[in-house]
């Protein structure tokens, strides 16, 4: 083979891997150096995709943590998947990592990459779950990973991951999703708790869940149905306040206890809430044992374009792989406005 062709055979190939290398924001200076977190976005239905990244960067850039997000991919593009794949590559990240935060949905993902995740969870890992993250796993009963399903009913894990180790499995809606948001009332007898330092008015645009932590959890938000889509709707007098997040640990099999946040809220254009991302950086830094470093005024704002899509203000330009959100200038997604059609 010709030199040329030769480099130019090693340079397309060296651009295959690294687009297919798993999306990595490297922190450099903040309480988090040292620290890495893992995110896990799959699940098609609130724009993890969208969220889980900006949150990365977040943390990476204001905050010194080294962040790796891993998407669902389709096989067969490389692209970011929009579809229903259970195929996760990457998860071997989970090895050294101080904190999974996942936010899946039913996803039967093969033993190879399933098998990191419940190595993390084995070795007492800290661990935040997002939304469907309550039933981020479906496995047949015929599978050697069944136990892990959300709808497992043996006594010896029942409700599986969801239920095991975020404190519940699915349950219900409990709010309209795109008629009904949901506001987050702090709970008064937790206010000194450091994952509630300094938030305020936290609110979520997707609709209320039902949920009613194992026991062992601590509720730190209720959620309260609204009647429309904006922070200021009036609350839905039908419908009473539920958990909408907390806090737990869980004893691993190595006999080492790992922290546990949970919400059921955690959608795209939840993040662009000051309150409740304020919250989900909060519990961050307590989850990985840094609640000493929380600061009612730290640093939460949001890092390069962010247009998240669930509530269609925005829409997708175009399929994106992971490396296309690689800088913190580049857009999480590419998008044009979806302006509103004239009368």
């Amino acid at each position: 083979m010709r030199p040329l062709a030769l480099l130019c055979l090693s340079l397309f190939a060296l651009a295959v891997r690294a687009a297919d290398a798993p999306l990595t924001y490297v922190g450099t200076d903040g309480a988090g150096k040292g620290k890495k977190v893992v995110l896990i976005a799959n699940d098609h239905e609130y724009k993890s995709e969208e969220a889980l990244p900006e949150l990365a960067r977040i943390l990476a850039k204001h905050h010194g943590f080294t962040c790796t997000v891993l998407f669902g991919i389709d096989p067969k593009t490389g692209n970011i998947a929009l579809g229903d794949p259970s195929n996760i590559p990457g998860t071997s990240a989970l090895q050294d990592a101080d904190l999974m935060v996942i936010f899946t949905r039913f996803q039967s993902i093969p033993v190879e990459q399933m098998q990191p995740i419940l190595d993390y969870l084995n070795r007492g890992g800290a661990v935040i779950g997002l939304r469907t993250a309550t039933h981020g796993f479906r496995y047949p009963k015929n599978s050697p990973l069944y136990k892990y399903s959300f709808d497992y009913k043996g006594e010896d894990y029942k409700g599986g991951f969801g239920r095991q180790i975020l404190g519940e499995t699915w349950v219900g809606h409990y709010g309209p999703n795109h008629k009904s948001s949901t506001r987050l009332d702090l709970v008064a007898d937790q206010s000194a708790h450091p994952v509630l330092r300094g938030v305020k008015n936290a609110w979520a645009e997707i609709g209320a869940y039902n949920a009613a932590p194992i026991e062992g959890s601590t509720v730190l938000a209720m959620a309260q149905p609204l009647t429309g889509m904006t922070p200021d709707s009036p609350s839905d007098a039908t419908k009473k306040p539920m958990p909408g997040a907390w806090v737990r640990s869980y004893k691993s099999t190595s006999g080492k206890e790992g922290r546990v946040f949970a919400s059921t809220y955690g959608a795209s254009g939840d993040l662009a809430n000051d309150g409740f991302r304020r919250m989900l950086v909060n519990a961050c830094f307590w989850t990985t044992g840094l609640e000493a470093a929380i600061k009612p005024d730290m640093e939460i704002s949001l890092v390069g374009p962010f247009n998240p899509t669930w509530l269609g203000t925005f829409k997708r330009a175009g399929a994106a792989k992971p490396s296309d959100l690689a800088s913190y200038d580049s857009p999480i997604f590419p998008a044009i406005a979806n302006k509103p059609k004239s009368k």
